[in-house]
């Protein structure tokens, strides 16, 4: 294909605009987006110069003619857009999670394949310039071979937030299908793809959230957390996802004589103290990432004693510039899906395959019953 290639977005927020902005950075060229609200999504479409803005889905798919679309609302708006962009024949890049359940993301997966389009699943932020550092050095032997890793991020969350789709499972929320994604996407593309098995104890300790309204930009949501929570006037909505998770995971890496030991744990809603940070471990070292998505300052351990390592320039210029960290990785992953429809040879990336397959293990996750019970003690009562 040597034409531009023409998207459409769906979604208005800081993920569609960030969207919008990653595939203009691509060499692709924004023709529609699509919102919930008929003013705001004409504003935000004449702001960033995209030609047609509307409501309506499928008449957007009639009028753009798109060649990509890219989904950026709430995981619980994405099967029946996708699906009719899908079923016209076009390529898809989609934000985390993919859907509400398995099922769907499923159903999604086995579509694009049979129609014979090409998917992204922007668990994007395995593309941080000291990730992509750190999968070369763990690939080039720097820690021997890995044995575990340990992800833990702490976010403290304010429990005011105004009740919205983070709070509940059917529109996509929750911190598995938002924080765990990344995070199993970091350490896949390190140790490798292949997930074994799980095991995890999840929280709902939230509980209930204010009713706000106003909140358009989901950045932005602090802003709206009402100044007196003890008002006997407040609507609540109540939450039914996890805030909380410990997760472990079993993963078989062509790096390995066993498999990796993995564990991810994240409280969405107390403080941190020190930094948060992911660590690959192995047989001859240990490689440690600063901050939550391990996109800090790499520190290496050679069997002698730490030392901080530097992003090489090669990866940091291979990696597109953009506003921030997340919109960075949109870029970046954008760019390789681009030059993938364009027929170039791209590094494998994260498709509809994974975001199928880390659905499934949401929905695990989320059924429980893996626990052993230990006995009471003899003579307890």
């Amino acid at each position: 294909m040597d034409r531009t290639l023409r998207v459409l977005v769906a979604g208005t927020g800081f993920a569609g605009q960030g969207h919008a902005e990653a595939f203009r950075a691509a060499g692709a060229e924004g023709v529609g987006m699509v919102g919930r609200t008929p003013e705001v999504v004409r504003e935000v479409a004449a702001r960033m110069d995209i030609p047609h803005a509307g409501t309506d889905w499928t008449a957007a798919l009639k009028a753009c003619r798109p060649d990509v679309v890219s989904i950026a609302t709430p995981g619980g708006a994405h099967h029946g857009p996708i699906r009719a962009a899908i079923d016209a024949g076009c390529h898809v890049f989609c934000d985390k999670p993919l859907t509400d359940s398995a099922d769907t993301a499923e159903d999604l997966r086995d579509r694009a394949r049979a129609r014979g389009v090409k998917t992204a699943f922007a668990a994007s932020f395995r593309y941080t310039p000291s990730v992509l550092h750190a999968r070369a050095l763990v690939a080039a032997g720097a820690i021997g071979e890995p044995t575990e890793v340990e992800c833990i991020s702490h976010f403290g969350l304010e429990r005011g937030i105004p009740f919205g789709w983070s709070h509940r499972r059917a529109d996509g929320g929750g911190r598995l299908a938002n924080n765990f994604t990344h995070s199993l996407a970091i350490v896949t593309s390190v140790v490798g793809e292949r997930i074994l098995g799980v095991f995890g104890d999840l929280r709902d300790d939230l509980g209930r959230a204010p009713v706000v309204e106003g909140v358009h930009d989901f950045t932005k949501r602090r802003a709206f957390i009402p100044a007196d929570l003890d008002d006997p006037a407040l609507e609540w909505g109540e939450s039914d996802v996890e805030w909380s998770y410990a997760v472990l995971a079993r993963i078989e890496s062509p790096l390995a004589t066993k498999p990796v030991s993995a564990l991810f744990k994240h409280s969405g809603l107390v403080p941190r103290l020190r930094e948060d940070h992911v660590v690959f471990y192995g047989t001859r070292g240990a490689i440690y990432l600063e901050g939550h998505y391990g996109s800090g300052t790499l520190h290496h351990h050679d069997g002698t004693g730490w030392r901080i390592v530097p992003t090489p320039e090669a990866i940091r210029a291979a990696v597109p510039e953009a506003k921030g960290e997340t919109e960075q990785c949109w870029a970046h992953l954008a760019r390789l899906f681009v030059r993938d429809i364009r027929g170039e040879a791209v590094e494998p990336y994260p498709t509809f395959e994974e975001g199928a397959r880390y659905q499934r293990i949401i929905d695990l996750l989320r059924a429980g019953g893996t626990w052993t019970e230990v006995p009471a003690p003899e003579g307890a009562a």
